[in-house]
C-alpha cells in the first residue's frame, strides 16, 4: 500500500453571496457533486462541515471559498474533476467565482494525514512564491510521492474540457 496520498486545494473567489441567485445553480449542484466525488476511485477523504460541504468554512474571507480533498493518486483526482459531472460545474464557473491566477495546488501527504485549511493556504502561498516544486505544485507539474523512484516531475496537464 502506498505511503503516500495526494492532497488537493482550489479556492473560488465568489461574484455574489451564497445564498444568491446568481450562484444558486452552484450550490444547488453541491450534494450531487459531493456525493460524486465520494463514490470516485480513488478518492479518500474531503473538508466539510455539518451540511456536508465546505461552504461554511471561510479560512482566506468570507467570499473566498475553499475545497479540499485527498486522493489515493493524481490519475484518480484528473479522472473525477476532468472526465466526470464535475465538468458541467466547471464549465459554468466563470458565472459564480471571479478569475484566479492561481486557485488549485496539489501536494503529497502521509497515508492516513487530513491536511487542514491552513495547511492548504500554506501550500498554496508556497506554490505562489516559488512555482511548482515537490512541496506544491499542480497537474501541469506533478512531482512524485516523497521516496519514491520516479526522479523527474511529471505531467497531467491536459486541456479542459470546460474551457
Amino acid at each position: 500500500m502506498a505511503k503516500f496520498e495526494l492532497a488537493q486545494m482550489n479556492v473560488a473567489r465568489l461574484k455574489a453571496p451564497l445564498d444568491s441567485p446568481q450562484l444558486a445553480g452552484f450550490v444547488g449542484a453541491l450534494d450531487r457533486i459531493n456525493a460524486l466525488a465520494d463514490a470516485a476511485a480513488g478518492f479518500v477523504w474531503r473538508l466539510q462541515d455539518e451540511s456536508g460541504n465546505a461552504t461554511a468554512l471561510h479560512p482566506m474571507g468570507e467570499d473566498v471559498i475553499v475545497n479540499m480533498s485527498v486522493w489515493r493518486d493524481a490519475e484518480s483526482l484528473q479522472a473525477f474533476v476532468y472526465r466526470s459531472d464535475h465538468v458541467g460545474v466547471m464549465r459554468r464557473r466563470r458565472e459564480w467565482f471571479e478569475k484566479m491566477d492561481l486557485y488549485l495546488v496539489l501536494w503529497w501527504v502521509p497515508r492516513g494525514h487530513r491536511p487542514t485549511a491552513e495547511e492548504g493556504i500554506a501550500r498554496l502561498d508556497l506554490l505562489r512564491r516559488r512555482g511548482p516544486g515537490a512541496d506544491a505544485f499542480t497537474f501541469g507539474k506533478l512531482f512524485p510521492p516523497p521516496g519514491s523512484d520516479a526522479r523527474n516531475a511529471g505531467s497531467l496537464d491536459t486541456p479542459c474540457p470546460a474551457a
